[in-house]
């Protein structure tokens, strides 16, 4: 159980390395930049650890889910990015997939 918090955690990294890759505009902000850097080395510090315990597929998938669907999420609400029912609906299915990976017991 864990190793799937870890990958939990790595996947919410990673969702602040992609915001602030955009805010980094190409890396020529300092801050945004420095901050990307961060994020990226903490979430794949952490799904590193978390893969010493479980198989790559699904930690993998569901590492991600929460990166795709946190980020998507992140860009409706405070980056101005469009909102549409579809997309909505697509970000409920990520989050299913991810807590179905969850669940599969794919611990070793």
């Amino acid at each position: 159980m864990a190793a799937w918090l870890l990958v939990m955690v790595a996947g919410l990294l990673e969702t602040g390395f992609a915001v602030c890759l955009k805010l980094s505009h190409g890396f020529t902000r300092l801050w945004p930049t420095i901050a990307f850097a961060a994020f990226a080395l903490g979430s794949f510090g952490l799904l590193t650890l978390s893969l010493r315990r479980l198989d790559i597929g699904p930690a993998y998938a569901v590492w991600t889910g929460i990166g795709a669907a946190g980020t998507a999420t992140y860009g409706m609400v405070f980056l101005g990015d469009l909102v549409s029912p579809l997309k909505l609906v697509s970000i409920t299915l990520v989050i299913l997939g991810v807590i179905g990976l969850q669940l599969s017991g794919s611990a070793r």
